[in-house]
């Protein structure tokens, strides 16, 4: 499939839904930060995400993880 397809495609399906503000990206960046939350409980590392993603560098993962600042001060208030 052709990367224009599969964006045809997702917008077809969001579209369908009733879904507005989707897109073919969105999907993946939610279960790239999802993944990165939760890796930690069952063992696992951002190296770990990373080769779910397919990506190369650690760097373009890490572009698609989107930070939680209630979980950051809960954070802070642990340490």
């Amino acid at each position: 499939m052709a990367p224009q397809s599969l964006v045809n495609w997702f917008r077809a399906r969001y579209a369908e839904l009733g879904i507005t503000g989707a897109s073919s990206h969105s999907g993946r960046r939610t279960f790239i930060t999802q993944s990165a939350r939760a890796i930690t409980k069952v063992g696992g590392s951002l190296r770990d995400v990373q080769e779910l993603a397919g990506h190369r560098a650690l760097t373009t993962t890490e572009r698609y993880i989107q930070g939680d600042r209630d979980a950051q001060r809960k954070l802070i208030k642990l340490i």
